[in-house]
């Protein structure tokens, strides 16, 4: 898949790739929202491996929603962008998946100056209990979620999930090394949902410098390649 970003801006990274990975083992069907969809990486991913998926996506800067349609027409995918802040979207119907790599680093992260960074990587943009909360109203009665979000905030996640209705089923902890903390996790989630919760063996992503191979496999599905344009 050819993907056009903003050469300057936020690019994807391989946050957008696993998280495309995991989505995928899920199968899902019917209408899908994108939140978040910045460059249109994950969705339009999703959408080509399932083309009986309806794709709408939601942005709320302006330079990455035109990026994003770019990208769907350019790979010849049905692409519906709401362009607007995601807590602010009007009535579009349910939908049966939302998926989304929000912002997600807490204030108490090291801050970036330029303004589209920022916005696009931290959750003072985006907070937890709001963001989950519009997740749960969008969803079906048996719509599902899947989120990628900082580890270290699993905690309050996980209480916003369950608050919002929102059952976690499904959890993977990503490693960069095998000896190093967890900073990402994904999280698969049902809407009135009884399910225990299944924690999926961790996601190492390196081992001796190299890709590990459940790792390399992902990107070689994905076939990504990205291009960057002035802005």
């Amino acid at each position: 898949m050819l993907l056009y970003q903003p050469d300057g801006g936020y690019c994807y990274n391989s946050d957008s790739i696993l998280l495309y990975g995991f989505i995928t083992q899920f199968n899902p069907k019917g209408k899908l929202l994108d939140v978040g969809a910045g460059c249109g990486i994950v969705g339009l991913l999703v959408a080509r491996d399932f083309p009986s998926l309806t794709l709408e996506s939601v942005e709320k800067q302006s330079i990455y929603a035109e990026f994003a349609r770019r990208n769907a027409q350019i790979n010849g995918i049905g692409y519906t962008l709401h362009e607007g802040d995601f807590l602010e979207l009007g009535s579009h119907g349910t939908y049966d998946w939302i998926v989304s790599n929000p912002p997600f680093y807490h204030e108490g992260s090291a801050r970036s100056e330029n303004e589209m960074l920022h916005q696009a990587r931290y959750n003072v943009h985006l907070p937890i209990e709001p963001f989950i909360t519009k997740i749960s109203k969008l969803l079906k009665s048996n719509g599902e979620a899947i989120i990628c979000y900082d580890a270290r905030q699993f905690v309050q996640l996980g209480s916003a999930f369950e608050s919002a209705g929102l059952r976690v089923v499904d959890v993977q902890f990503v490693y960069s090394k095998s000896d190093r903390p967890s900073t990402l996790v994904m999280v698969h989630v049902k809407k009135n949902s009884k399910s225990a919760m299944n924690i999926l063996a961790p996601l190492i992503t390196f081992e001796n410098d190299h890709y590990t191979p459940a790792v390399q496999a992902i990107y070689d599905k994905a076939k990504a390649h990205s291009i960057k344009c002035p802005i």
